[in-house]
């Protein structure tokens, strides 16, 4: 019994101990007093001093030393070549009727051209079903656009990923 009272009253000592200050702390000083000691260390002698240019002188302009204009000038006209002879990409369309009847499908098409004529149309026939597609668009938002304008012309419409022509300007 006297052995673990020994080691219990050790184990409060050692316990105590630990939770007391460091020695760095000082009695009567707070954390507030220490900052401020350390504001007051002044470190602007070590700081690298550069000249200062003064505002109303200019600086000369840098002429480049290695020209690479005329192979950049070569680059850009074979990528423009090349650009030329695309033809197709990746987009949508808006897929405005599919169905088997003929008649329905060109008065649809007919009020969509006269709603937004700027648009081209593609109207494909695949035994026994027509398929009304409307406009070359990059983006889903272009397409969504121009499908708010006809919404109330074809409610059933949907945008489809497509593969589009390209316009050449």
């Amino acid at each position: 019994m006297n052995k673990a009272l020994n080691l219990f009253l050790s184990l409060i000592i050692l316990f105590s101990a630990a939770c007391s200050p460091s020695a760095g702390a000082r009695k009567g000083t707070t954390d507030d007093t220490r900052a401020k000691a350390k504001v007051l260390e002044d470190l602007s002698v070590y700081r690298p001093k550069y000249p200062v240019e003064e505002a109303g002188t200019a600086a000369a302009p840098v002429t480049p030393t290695a020209h690479v204009n005329d192979k950049v000038a070569v680059l850009l006209d074979t990528v423009a070549s090349v650009n030329k002879n695309i033809k197709y990409a990746q987009g949508y369309r808006i897929l405005a009727y599919n169905g088997s009847e003929r008649q329905t499908v060109m008065n649809l098409r007919k009020a969509i051209i006269s709603r937004v004529p700027e648009q081209k149309d593609y109207l494909t026939y695949q035994q026994p079903n027509f398929r009304l597609k409307i406009g070359d668009y990059f983006s889903r938002i272009e397409a969504q656009q121009v499908l708010n304008q006809i919404q109330d012309l074809i409610p059933n419409a949907q945008i489809v990923p497509e593969q589009i022509n390209i316009p050449k300007n």
